[in-house]
Formats: structure tokens, sequence, C-alpha cells
């Protein structure tokens, strides 16, 4: 890790792009809010920048209004970028292209299939989520700490650690929440918005389809398919796949939980639940994925039926 000379390209730096991955989850785009939100208290300038719009169901977080998509920010200048929770350049998807090769990149993550790529980086595969390191880099740059900081950090710790139930929580975990507790934090306000506020028909259709999985490998492998018919009976606001995986994991000697999800009718998308001790992340990885060892995904080049065989098959293989 490079941290003494992040720390001095910060404060050298006057204008910063911040981006994440594409599909972005709470730990990256809370990660840019709270990033940015204390450069900006510097008087630095800064860009926050997506491939896509910000989703509709994490529309509700204060500030993120100003994380702008590409097709709405082409040309712009700036001194230093800041990549945030992401595992590879690559999968920051268009805004790859804003970046120039004479302006240096700092690469924060914790995900341990990270490719090392930029010129200064964070990698903490012990940390529990970005927002995580994120605290660290404000108490290294003896950073003052406000409540919307705060909520941005809790918000994305939460979501990453599966509200303090996954194995990446540690003791650091929870006294770096101890010390964000101290801005009051609405933490039931906050659960509810993240979990708890589905409309009556995006419920009505996860109660439809909470029985058509499947089970492999003598109950150790759970998998579900979700095709082009199913999605499009869901809101923008539910985020239909984590709602399942909470379903799935209540499954008594189940190990890994698989969802294929039809994107096109040569492209399904593949993500990956399991429990401690079963590394999913190396899965992902071995189909140009990654992640966490237990939270990974990846993108097959295959129709929905195809990418099933293929990975339920490798998976056989690897247990």
């Amino acid at each position: 890790m490079n941290i003494q000379r992040i720390i001095q390209a910060i404060k050298n730096n006057k204008t910063f792009l911040i981006s994440t991955h594409v599909n972005p989850d709470p730990d990256g785009l809370c990660s840019q809010l709270a990033l940015a939100s204390y450069l900006r208290s510097l008087g630095k300038k800064v860009y926050m920048i997506n491939e896509e719009e910000v989703p509709m169901r994490f529309r509700f977080i204060k500030g993120i209004s100003n994380i702008r998509a590409y097709h709405e920010s082409k040309k712009i200048e700036y001194d230093l970028a800041i990549i945030l929770d992401c595992g590879e350049l690559k999968r920051i998807g268009k805004v790859k292209g804003l970046l120039k090769e004479n302006k240096p990149i700092i690469n924060i993550d914790h995900h341990v299939t990270n490719t090392r790529f930029g010129d200064l980086k964070w990698i903490d595969v012990q940390a529990s989520s970005t927002t995580e390191i994120i605290y660290l880099l404000m108490k290294e740059l003896k950073g003052v700490m406000n409540k919307d900081i705060a909520i941005y950090l809790y918000a994305g710790i939460m979501t990453d650690t599966g509200s303090f139930r996954f194995d990446n929580t540690t003791g650091r975990t929870h006294r770096i929440i101890g010390d964000l507790m101290k801005f009051d934090i609405p933490v039931v306000e906050l659960y509810k918005k993240f979990y708890e506020e589905i409309s009556s028909q995006d419920l009505k259709t996860l109660s439809k389809i909470l029985n058509k999985f499947d089970i492999f490998n003598e109950g150790q492998v759970v998998s579900m398919v979700l095709g082009k018919d199913i999605l499009s009976k869901v809101s923008a606001e539910f985020d239909l796949r984590d709602a399942i995986f909470k379903f799935l994991r209540y499954m008594k000697g189940a190990k890994i939980f698989v969802i294929f999800t039809e994107i096109s009718s040569l492209k399904t998308r593949v993500n990956f639940r399991s429990i401690p001790g079963f590394d999913v992340a190396s899965i992902a990885e071995h189909f140009g994925g990654g992640g966490h060892k237990q939270a990974s995904g990846c993108t097959i080049e295959h129709a929905l039926t195809k990418a099933q065989r293929i990975v339920l098959n490798y998976i056989k293989r690897v247990l």
C-alpha cells in the first residue's frame, strides 16, 4: 500500500474524478459520496461520474443526485482520478474513456480479486468494505467528520456486511461504527430504506418465484434462473436478487447460492453467494468476474441455459 503517497497526492491536487463499478452497490456509491464530501470541505473540486445513472432504489440517499452519468460528462478536466470499490479498471465501464494517460489513478478497494491497477493503491482485503477504508483514509488525513459523511460511511459498511452478519465484520468494523454513532445516525430509518420498503406488487412477484429454485450436489448448491419475463414485472426500486439470496440462505446444508439473470439472448449475469469456507470469488474469477469470497459475480457471453450448465458443472468440479 502507498498510504502516505496517497495522502500527499490528495493534498497536492485540486480537481478530482471519482468513479466506481458499473451496477453500483451502496458501498461504491457511499464511498464516492463520503470522499467527495470530505474533499469539497478542503476546497477541492470533485466530479463523481459513473457509467449510468444511479439506480432508482438508492436515490433516497442525500446528495446522490450529484453523481453524474457518463453521457452527461464526456468532457471534464481533472488532476487525479480515484477509483473506488472496483476490482479491475474495466469495471468502471465507459468512464474509462474519460481517463487521461498523463493523469494518475488511485485504486482504493477491498476485493480479494483486485488486479492492483493504478499508480497508487490502497487494497485492504481485511476491510469489511471500501467505505471502511475511506474512514481510515480520513483519519490519516486528519479529516473532520460530519453527520452526512458519517451516514454515508455507516450505510456502506452496513450493506456490505449484510447488516453486520457476514464474516467480513471485524472488531475494527464495530469500533468504526461505534465512532460513527457519535453523530446520532438514524439506523432504523436507514435499515428500512435499504431493506424494508417494498411495494405490494414487488412483494407479490417475489412470493410467486421463491419456490422456483433448484438444488444440486446433494443440497450443497442452490440456484435460481431469472428470465426477462420476471425482470419486467419488478420495479426499478426493488433489488430482486438481493431479496432472493436472503431467502435462499435460510436453507439448511446449502453452501453455495447462484442466480442466473438473462441480460440478452447471448449474455447472462451470474451472481454468487456462499457460507464461510466456500470461496465463490475464485469461481467468479474463473469466468472473468470477481468480488468477495462470499459474494461475487460475473457476466458470461452465453444464453441463459448454456451459462447455467457451464457454471454449475464447474462448481461441481470445484466441490
